[in-house]
């Protein structure tokens, strides 16, 4: 993927709706690009381009900039333009912080969670599953980035859904620069099944055991490669 505006013309267009604001549609949709995987680190966001294709005015996407740009997904550099944002080591730790104090207390307090709730983890784990049978890798990040928004769900707490999937934007981020999806996620796969059967069984201690350790292996992973990279004795991937 290039970082160039041409990148916005490979956006899907669903229809906006009205919301609270059109501004904060706007956001969550480009929010939901991001976890996605359809924009990565250093696109610039083109005003004019994206007015246009979605119908807004510039004043609104420049508000949903401005609300993008407080939960650190996108960056404005002056004289240049809105760019979607490059975390760094430092960023990899605080996020991994951030979604320890999410996710874990959603798990271990799971117990009593609707039914429902359980189901979208597992079928979280089966979109992956199928990802990796097609050897799409970047569907199967997008997978896990949806078995952790799941997993948060358990709370039960819409407050905690909206931390969440602003957390897991910046975490894919994270996976975008490393660009080398199959190496960061296949790994882990098998470890997301594990997670859910105990969820389904009720033995919530052992999913959140199985998932803080998997939590801090994953971290001391990125946070290597980061630190590997912004030393130079290690270059991104080119996208798979």
């Amino acid at each position: 993927m290039t970082a160039t505006e041409d990148h916005i013309d490979r956006l899907p267009v669903p229809a906006l709706t009205r919301p609270t604001s059109q501004a904060e549609r706007v956001a969550e949709l480009l929010r939901a690009f991001v976890i996605d995987g359809e924009l990565a680190p250093g696109v610039r966001l083109s005003e004019e381009k994206l007015s246009r294709k979605y119908e807004v005015s510039r004043n609104t996407l420049r508000e949903a900039f401005r609300l993008l740009s407080r939960e650190r997904l996108l960056v404005h550099h002056m004289h240049r333009g809105v760019f979607v944002n490059r975390p760094t080591s430092e960023d990899v730790r605080d996020l991994f912080s951030a979604r320890r104090s999410l996710e874990l207390p959603a798990v271990r307090g799971a117990a009593e969670a609707p039914a429902e709730l359980v189901r979208a983890v597992g079928g979280a784990v089966d979109e992956g599953e199928r990802a990796r049978a097609r050897e799409d890798w970047w569907r199967m990040g997008s997978a896990n980035m949806r078995f952790h928004e799941a997993l948060a769900a358990l709370s039960g707490s819409a407050r905690v859904n909206e931390f969440m999937r602003q957390v897991l934007a910046e975490t894919r981020l994270v996976f975008h620069v490393m660009a080398a999806p199959r190496e960061f996620h296949d790994p882990y796969l098998k470890w997301n099944r594990r997670i859910h059967r105990e969820l389904a069984r009720g033995d919530v201690g052992a999913a959140a055991a199985e998932l803080s350790t998997y939590l801090d292996t994953s971290e001391q992973q990125l946070v290597t490669a980061f630190t590997e990279m912004e030393t130079g004795s290690r270059t991104p991937n080119p996208p798979a």
